[in-house]
């Protein structure tokens, strides 16, 4: 990675759209704005709704890293009960479709655990490259 650009959020909600500006903002010379967008909103709110985050008092963290031919968006949660999978959500469910999402517009991406949380991470190739 070239560069790194990040930023704290409180586990709100609200601050799903917050951390989707924030990406926007860097990547619109990127040509991957879109995605990132999309990536990062999923991502964030998969925190805020599935890890200790969403609790009173919670945060998540946004990461944004520049490499040569693409860019990195990762999402550092405070850990839950489960790691993220990918879920074969029927019609009928209006959830469970965010890491297929995900998994669509990256080129690649990936989660781990940390000794104090988790994160996921989604690489987007950057246009023109």
């Amino acid at each position: 990675m070239l560069t790194k650009w990040c930023r704290a959020f409180p586990g709100l909600p609200e601050q799903v759209a917050e951390a989707r500006h924030f990406v926007t903002a860097l990547l619109r010379e990127w040509g991957c704005a879109d995605e990132g967008a999309l990536v990062v909103g999923e991502l964030a709110a998969n925190a805020v709704r599935h890890s200790l985050s969403g609790r009173a008092g919670g945060w998540f963290l946004v990461v944004v890293g520049f490499g040569a031919d693409f860019v990195r968006i990762e999402v550092i949660d405070e850990g839950g009960d489960s790691a993220p999978v990918v879920r074969d959500a029927s019609s009928m469910e209006e959830g469970g479709r965010g890491l297929m999402l995900v998994a669509a517009c990256a080129k690649d991406w990936g989660s781990k655990t940390l000794p104090k949380g988790a994160s996921v991470w989604a690489d987007l190739v950057r246009e023109g490259v």
